[in-house]
C-alpha cells in the first residue's frame, strides 16, 4: 500500500490535488498555473479527476482513507455490524462517541474532505465555458463537476442533519456555490430544503448534459450515475414517482450479479451489477484499506472487525445465496463471533470499492411504490430482487406498512457493508436495534465452531457489546448521537455558523 501523506484541506481558492495513473493521470494543480490548469476542457477535467483520486485514496490515518471514512462509519454506527471494540478502526463510531465529538479528527477530515470536493468542483464550474475545445467536451466536464458537487452536498444533508422528512427547514450545513478566494467570508447554515434545492438543480443539469456522454471506467460519472443520485434524493425528499423513475433509468444495463459473483467478494469494479465505483491498482490502493475492516475471512485481513450481528443471519432464507456466507469464527480470540464472507480481498490484498449497484436500485424502486400506496408493484419489484438471491418471494400482507416494512430489512441484507446503515435510519426516522445473544434466561446461546485443528467444539455466541448511547440512554429515533458534528475548528473559523 501507497504511504499515506496528510490532507491540509481549505476552503481556498488553491485546488489541491494529487498525481493519479493511468486514466486518472493529473499533476498536482497547486504546483501549477491556474490559468494554464482551465486553459482547455481537457485540462480541466484533470481538475476531476484529482480530486475524485484524492477523495478516495487519501488520508490522515489508516482508519481515515477517502470517502470509505464516510461509509464504513456509517455501518459501524447501524444495527448489524457488530464491530470489535478491542480492534483498530471504528470501535468509537460503533459506541456513538466519534462524530459526536467535534475536536476528533475524523469528524474534521469528513467535513472538510466533503467541502475540499465542493470547491474544486465550483472551480470547474466557473471556468469551464471559457475553456477552449469543443462543446460536447466542456458539457461532459462540466455535468461530471456539477454530479459530484451534488454529492457532497446529499451527504451533507443525509448525516448532518435529520430527515428532511421530519424537517425540511432544520438548517444543516453551508453552501457555497462560488471559488472560494482567501477573503472569503464563512456562510450561515442553509436548510436541508435549500441544500436539495441545489442537489436536485445539479443533477438535473448533470443529466442533460451528459446525454452524449459514454464514460471508459465505471469510476466516471455518466447518467446512469446522475439518475442513481437522484433516485437516492428524491428518496430522501418523498417524491416517491420521481424516484421510481430515477431508479429504473439508474439500472438499465446493469442486471442483477449471479450466485458466483455474489460469492466472489465484492471486490471488483468489472462486475455487471456495479453502476459506480472506485478501482484499486497495486500503485493506487490507498482506498483498499476498508477492507481490512470489512473482509473478516481472508488470512491476509488485519482486523477481522466488521463481524455481524447473530440476530441479522436470522433475516436470511436458509436457501439464500446470502446465507451462506455466514460461518461461526473459530480461530483462537474470535471463537463464537460471526463471520459473514460478503466482502474479499483479491489474492493480490487489493479491492475495489462499490458506490452504487443495480440492487439498490430496485429496492429504492419497492420502496418508493409501497409509500406511494402502489404495494402490488412494489412486492413485484422486491420479489425480483428476492429471485435473483434465491430468497423466499414475498407473499406476506399487503398493508402499506407491512410492505415498507419487508422493503427495508431488505435494504440491510443487501447492502450490508456498503455505507447504508445508519443514512437509512436517519432518513426513515428509525432507531439502532442491538440486543444481547442470550437466550429466555439470560443465557448466551450456544454455536458450534470448528478450530484451525479440526476440532468442533460448542463455545458462546457473541454479537453486540454496546446497547445504548454514551449518556447510557437507550437508542431512539432522532438522536443528536446519530448526526455527523461540524468540527470546532469550523466553528472557529466561520462565526457565521
Amino acid at each position: 500500500m501507497k504511504k499515506l501523506k496528510y490532507i491540509s484541506f481549505a476552503l481556498i481558492a488553491a485546488i489541491s490535488l494529487i498525481s493519479c495513473e493511468n486514466d486518472l493521470e493529473t499533476a498536482p494543480t497547486n504546483q501549477a498555473d491556474e490559468a494554464e490548469i482551465f486553459k482547455t476542457a481537457e485540462s480541466a477535467e484533470t481538475v476531476i479527476n484529482g480530486t475524485w483520486a484524492k477523495f478516495n485514496d487519501d488520508g490522515t490515518t489508516y482508519a481515515n482513507i477517502g470517502y470509505s471514512t464516510v461509509l464504513r462509519t456509517s455501518d459501524a454506527m447501524g444495527s448489524d455490524v457488530a464491530v470489535l471494540t478491542n480492534k483498530y478502526g471504528f470501535p468509537s463510531a460503533y459506541a456513538f462517541t466519534d462524530l459526536v465529538n467535534n475536536t476528533g479528527g475524523r469528524s474534521l477530515y469528513i467535513w472538510t474532505s466533503l467541502y475540499s470536493v465542493i470547491n474544486n468542483m465550483n472551480n470547474v464550474i466557473a471556468r469551464i465555458d471559457a475553456a477552449e475545445g469543443t462543446q460536447e467536451k466542456k458539457n461532459q466536464v462540466k455535468g461530471q463537476a456539477k454530479a459530484l458537487r451534488a454529492f457532497c452536498y446529499w451527504n451533507l444533508a443525509s448525516f448532518y442533519q435529520f430527515s428532511y422528512l421530519k424537517d425540511k427547514n432544520a438548517p444543516t450545513a453551508p453552501i457555497y456555490t462560488e471559488p472560494a478566494t482567501t477573503n472569503s467570508a464563512g456562510k450561515k447554515k442553509a436548510t436541508l430544503e435549500e441544500i436539495y434545492t441545489l442537489i436536485k438543480s445539479d443533477l438535473t443539469d448533470a443529466d442533460q448534459l451528459l446525454q452524449n456522454y459514454t464514460r471508459n471506467n465505471k469510476d466516471k460519472i455518466d447518467r446512469s450515475v446522475v439518475n442513481g443520485l437522484l433516485a437516492r434524493v428524491y428518496l430522501n425528499t418523498g417524491e416517491w414517482t420521481n424516484a421510481i423513475a430515477s431508479a429504473k433509468i439508474a439500472r438499465t444495463g446493469f442486471p442483477l450479479m449471479n450466485t458466483e459473483k455474489y460469492k466472489e467478494g465484492f471486490n471488483d469494479i468489472s462486475n455487471g451489477e456495479w453502476i459506480w465505483g472506485h478501482a484499486q491498482t497495486q500503485e493506487q490502493s490507498g482506498e483498499s484499506y476498508a477492507f481490512h475492516f470489512l473482509d473478516v475471512s481472508s488470512s491476509g485481513s488485519y482486523y477481522y472487525s466488521f463481524m455481524a450481528d447473530p440476530y441479522f443471519k436470522d433475516l436470511f432464507d436458509t436457501n439464500d445465496i446470502r446465507s451462506s456466507l455466514f460461518s461461526w469464527d473459530g480461530l483462537p480470540g474470535r471463537e463464537g463471533l460471526l463471520r459473514y464472507a460478503k466482502f474479499k480481498f483479491k489474492a493480490n490484498l487489493i479491492a475495489d470499492i462499490v458506490f452504487m449497484r443495480a440492487a439498490e436500485m430496485y429496492l429504492i424502486e419497492a420502496e418508493a411504490e409501497a409509500r406511494s400506496g402502489n404495494v402490488a408493484n412494489a412486492v413485484t419489484v422486491l420479489n425480483q430482487l428476492k429471485t435473483a438471491r434465491k430468497a423466499n418471494v414475498y407473499t406476506g400482507s399487503l398493508a402499506q406498512n407491512d410492505v415498507i416494512k419487508e422493503v427495508l430489512i431488505e435494504r440491510r441484507k443487501e447492502l450490508f457493508g456498503e455505507g447504508f446503515s445508519l443514512s437509512d435510519i436517519i432518513r426513515t426516522q428509525g432507531k439502532v436495534e442491538r440486543k444481547a445473544y442470550v437466550n429466555s434466561s439470560g443465557q448466551p446461546i450456544q454455536v458450534q465452531i470448528t478450530t484451525p485443528d479440526g476440532t468442533v467444539k460448542t463455545v458462546n455466541g457473541r454479537g453486540h457489546s454496546i446497547f445504548a448511547f454514551p449518556d447510557q440512554s437507550a437508542f431512539a429515533p432522532n438522536s443528536r448521537y446519530y448526526l455527523f458534528s461540524i468540527p470546532q475548528k469550523e466553528i472557529e473559523n466561520n462565526p457565521n455558523l
